[in-house]
């Protein structure tokens, strides 16, 4: 047990590599915050996400996903960090959450353990129908913006969308918290780590990983396509409410494919050729190959122990 909770706090230190670009790499990129001022709102929100609404995503990974036991649990919280930490280290947006899951499933097979094929559908759907809500939602939101905010003065609108930017970041970091965050830590607190003390440690762990390591990552996400405040705020508040929707649900969704979602739809409202479609080309490349691999990698490591 005390190396599952290990394992689980490098996940979510890796989470916080990874992630901290989800929540404040617009606002980075649009010089709205400072770096060190984003990770300590990081920080205070992802514990109020988790301990508010971390339980559900923590009951469908940790519960009804898939039985566990000490040998799958540590099988699988291994191989996940270990993808999930190379990823981070390629500088390649990657989800957390498939990669965990792959694992789980890939262990639990390998070792005979039951594995709740209905939960497993339901959150396959969720990863492909997130990133297309976070689409279609910023797109709209870019809409409502043209046709109301862009129309008063010019300082005015700046500083309303400024607000408004900041406000769509913090909903993401709570995300982070009550789903991301969730995910990593789910697995072991169903087996038997106070949800509180999870809650705590996964944060701190998560904000180291935001400190040392999350800089590599934020220049990809912002890469796919050039961002104003208008166009930022519309990604990151559709995709804040699509992961907020299946948050809700109990649904594990990513953070990283929802971000990439938004910003991919106003990039494409603005125009394609304003849009990195081989960077996006790569990023669907690693929604495949992350829990395909962790599934593959556990599923042998399972079958040998």
């Amino acid at each position: 047990m005390i190396e599952a909770i290990l394992i689980a706090c490098i996940i979510a230190f890796s989470i916080g590599s990874n992630d901290t670009s989800n929540a404040f790499g617009i606002c980075i990129g649009c010089g709205l915050l400072k770096f060190k001022t984003a990770l300590i709102l990081l920080l205070l929100f992802v514990l109020i996400g988790i301990s508010l609404q971390g339980y559900g995503v923590m009951r469908t990974v940790g519960k009804e996903l898939v039985g566990l036991n000490s040998k799958s649990l540590t099988t699988s919280l291994t191989v996940a960090t270990l993808v999930i930490l190379t990823s981070n280290w390629l500088r390649f947006p990657l989800s957390s959450h498939q990669v965990i899951i792959g694992s789980l499933v890939g262990s639990a097979l390998a070792l005979n353990l039951p594995i709740n094929i209905q939960t497993l559908a339901k959150v396959i759907v969720s990863w492909m129908t997130s990133p297309a809500l976070s689409f279609i939602l910023s797109i709209l939101t870019y809409r409502i913006l043209e046709k109301t905010l862009l129309r008063l003065s010019v300082f005015f609108t700046e500083r309303i969308l400024s607000t408004l930017l900041l406000l769509s970041a913090v909903i993401i970091a709570y995300n982070i918290g009550a789903n991301e965050l969730a995910t990593a830590m789910g697995a072991v607190v169903y087996s038997g780590l106070n949800p509180i003390h999870a809650g705590i440690i996964g944060s701190a762990f998560l904000f180291l990983g935001a400190l040392t390591l999350s800089h590599r990552v934020i220049g990809t996400v912002k890469g796919i396509s050039a961002l104003d405040v208008v166009s930022g705020f519309s990604a990151q508040f559709g995709a804040g409410l699509s992961i907020w929707i299946f948050t809700t649900m109990g649904m594990p969704v990513s953070t990283t494919y929802c971000i990439v979602g938004g910003i991919a739809g106003v990039g494409f409202l603005k125009g394609v050729e304003t849009v990195r479609v081989d960077l996006i080309e790569r990023i669907v490349l690693s929604w495949i190959l992350a829990p395909t691999s962790s599934f593959t990698i556990c599923l042998i490591l399972g079958k040998v122990i």
